[in-house]
């Protein structure tokens, strides 16, 4: 079986999405991972404070390389965000996926999102755990 590291990097280089947003891994272990992400201006929306697509797909790829890092494909089915605090070119976000749960076919996580010490955002997802295993 892959262990985390081998897994992340399986799903990472055949992800242009998470490439684009130009993720970089900070941490990475069974039912846990850490994501930074620099806002750019091709990611502010008309009142120049970054998408919210921004946050959430910085937690969704969080969300995924976590949830998956246990050796078995898993597939969010459900995810939702809320919004604290606004974000604006050149910050820099870091999202902390964690398992708060998991069971042999689904698996819970929370996500935070931050700039510095504030929290942005929060993320919540499940995921269905497959039986197709990583190789």
């Amino acid at each position: 079986m892959l262990v985390p590291e081998q897994i992340l990097k399986k799903m990472f280089d055949n992800d242009p999405f998470s490439q684009w947003l130009g993720i970089e891994v900070l941490q990475m272990d069974k039912g846990y991972c850490q994501l930074k992400l620099s806002v750019r201006e091709e990611m502010l929306n008309g009142f120049q404070v970054a998408h919210g697509g921004i946050a959430y797909s910085l937690a969704d790829s969080a969300l995924a390389f976590a949830s998956n890092s246990h050796g078995r494909h898993a597939l969010s089915i459900d995810t939702s965000i809320n919004h604290f605090e606004k974000v604006v070119l050149n910050d820099q976000l870091i999202a902390t996926a964690t398992e708060e749960s998991l069971k042999p076919k689904v698996g819970c996580y929370r996500v935070e999102i931050k700039k510095e010490d504030e929290l942005v955002a929060l993320f919540k997802g499940t995921v269905y755990r497959s039986s197709k295993e990583w190789t």
